[in-house]
């Protein structure tokens, strides 16, 4: 077989498993988008219909702890997740697996050192917190982080899905966006909170559904979980507890659970659309309980994505379908293979990409109605009047939700011509949340911390992390770095020649490029010269799981040294805003008056306009 024979054949055989939608499946993904609008218009136009900033972002406090949980694991749990996590178990191990101890150290964390100090205080925007403990710009500062790395990560979020529903329908992507974006920012901007979770569970069941389906089915296809489990063995995919210190492999033991919990700290502890939800609940009892199944509803969901990789190994290993360029990216992976294993299955591809679709808009939507309240709380309630009524305020909040759903949807035309996009909004990700991280830390943790510190020192991180994320993505992109995938083979390809064909240079000198959309190192394969004798240095070679965290630590290092140089004058810290887990830090006749005790003209007379307002939220000690 020539190699000219052997393309079009691959050519060939890739058409024939493209997935087409029939109208069975149209109707499954139709029936969705329906009923996510129809409980839009249920919570925008009955009962009280979000007529207040409370109600509108925070649910009136009224929500339930199970709602909340599915909701915020639905946030979540992105099309990325779904469909780059599998890919990346596929080609690099279950590394990633190890996440599990990383979610239970941050549940205790949360509960423990930030959740009390967020719900005693009720507040609608975390950043809020900042001002309270710090001053304002400190608070504008990292809300400017918040929503520049929001503005980013949220298209990104809704191209992969749209990619898949072009695939499977021939329709194109840039009709798609804006359809099914406008029906997410339609019924977040008319239902507010409610909407959202609601919308958010509904969408959680279809994908929990699609995704549990097509999983027995793969598991049934390779011939019981056992056969799963032992091909993951033979094929050194559960070769995950390396414990070697090098910051620069792929993956190790301390890589994944140091670095992917101080990481999800950022993304959960502190930020803002994950404590808003844990706030929306009417006892702190139940604020913990929203935590922890929130926590364990991560763990499944990511021990599902590792178990439908191994099932696509066991599927693929002795027919690679990246080697045989059936599939060019790591994202097109887990759509192959459902049109594989379900292709008999009526209705099946409609649910599998409903499933996709529903990850998405819950990201999405939980993420802009978050965003609306940090905008407004921090930004244009200082240019409207203090006698604005709730209604002109909820009207302005949802006014912002379509602005912010409008930018994120007309970012996409971008995303689609800028292929390392992800790489850097994942980067961007561990650049902002180490200076916002450590921000918040000084403020609980450290009653000496005062707001130069926190200011200059999360400045400071933020300059010291860019300095060195920027250079290592551009070394990546030019193909300097390469981490090598487990064993694959196409030892066993039916429409393969293999007396040509196996280990043949065709397919050695033809290999795609792989864009890793998780968390979990990427790398570019397109350019790879082994006779450059140029080797970056090792710091920017450092995996970007410790991204987050070496911000974190050099902010607080800066800012913990500025504050204890420059903290002669400070008042004593109110403990409301200290953590519980600090109290000893602080003097022993510390009390807690509902308000930091400021020493300035501006910060008094703002003391003087809320105070009725903070003695009703705040708890005393």
């Amino acid at each position: 077989m020539t190699n000219s024979t052997a393309a079009t054949l691959i050519r060939t055989v890739a058409r024939l498993s493209k997935v087409s939608f029939s109208w069975y499946d149209y109707i499954l993904f139709s029936v969705m988008l329906v009923f996510s609008a129809l409980i839009g218009i249920y919570f925008g136009c009955f009962g009280s219909k979000q007529s207040t900033a409370n109600e509108y972002l925070m649910g009136g406090k009224t929500m339930k702890v199970i709602p909340i949980a599915i909701s915020l694991v639905a946030s979540h749990t992105s099309g990325i997740t779904l469909l780059a996590l599998p890919a990346d178990i596929y080609r690099y191990g279950a590394g990633y697996w190890l996440g599990g101890f990383s979610m239970a150290i941050l549940c205790v964390i949360t509960v423990y050192v930030y959740l009390p100090v967020f719900y005693n205080l009720q507040i609608v925007s975390t950043y809020e917190y900042l001002e309270r403990r710090f001053d304002n710009r400190t608070r504008l500062f990292a809300s400017f982080l918040y929503a520049i790395s929001v503005l980013l990560y949220l298209p990104i979020v809704v191209y992969i899905p749209a990619l898949a529903f072009s695939a499977a329908t021939g329709i194109n992507v840039h009709f798609i966006t804006p359809v099914v974006c406008g029906i997410c920012i339609f019924y977040t901007t008319i239902g507010g909170l409610k909407a959202v979770v609601w919308t958010d569970t509904l969408q959680f069941t279809v994908t929990v559904g699609a995704i549990a389906t097509v999983s027995v089915l793969g598991v049934k296809s390779a011939g019981g979980f056992m056969e799963v489990w032992n091909k993951a063995l033979e094929g050194e995919r559960l070769d995950i507890f390396d414990f070697d210190l090098d910051p620069t492999k792929r993956e190790t033991f301390w890589i994944i659970v140091v670095g992917l919990t101080v990481h999800w700290l950022g993304h959960t502890s502190i930020n803002q659309s994950c404590v808003q939800k844990f706030l929306a609940v009417p006892t702190f009892k139940a604020s913990v309980m929203t935590v922890i199944y929130y926590s364990a509803g991560m763990t499944i969901m990511k021990t599902a994505s590792v178990l439908t990789g191994f099932i696509m190994y066991a599927k693929y290993s002795d027919c690679d379908p990246f080697t045989t360029k059936q599939v060019t990216r790591n994202d097109q992976l887990l759509p192959y293979y459902v049109m594989d294993v379900a292709k008999n299955i009526p209705g099946l591809s409609g649910l599998f990409i409903a499933g996709i679709t529903c990850a998405a808009l819950s990201t999405l939507s939980a993420t802009l109605n978050c965003l609306a309240g940090t905008l407004y709380e921090d930004f244009i309630s200082k240019l409207v009047s203090k006698e604005t009524s709730q209604k002109t305020v909820s009207n302005i909040l949802k006014l912002i939700v379509i602005a912010t759903g409008a930018v994120c949807t007309s970012l996409v035309l971008i995303i689609e011509h800028l292929g390392g996009l992800l790489k850097l909004a994942i980067s961007l990700g561990g650049i902002t949340n180490g200076p916002l991280l450590a921000m918040f830390t000084m403020g609980m943790l450290f009653p000496k911390a005062n707001s130069k510190g926190a200011f200059y020192g999360a400045i400071g991180g933020l300059i010291f992390i860019s300095a060195l994320v920027i250079p290592a993505k551009y070394y990546e992109s030019q193909g300097l770095f390469k981490y090598p995938p487990k064993p694959l083979s196409t030892n066993s390809c039916d429409f393969l020649n293999h007396s040509v064909l196996p280990n043949s240079s065709f397919f050695e000198s033809s290999n795609p490029v792989f864009e890793s959309t998780t968390p979990v190192y990427a790398w570019n394969e397109t350019v790879t010269n082994k006779s450059v004798p140029f080797q970056p240095h090792v710091i920017f070679r450092i995996s970007y799981y410790y991204y987050t965290l070496i911000g974190t630590i050099v902010s607080m290092i800066l800012g913990l040294v500025i504050s204890y140089m420059t903290n002669k004058d400070d008042p004593p810290v109110d403990k409301a805003l200290i953590s519980p887990v600090s109290y000893f830090l602080l003097p022993k006749d510390s009390k807690s008056n509902g308000f930091t005790q400021y020493n300035t003209v501006t910060k008094a007379l703002h003391l003087v306009t809320t105070d009725s307002d903070i003695d009703n939220n705040y708890v005393k000690s």
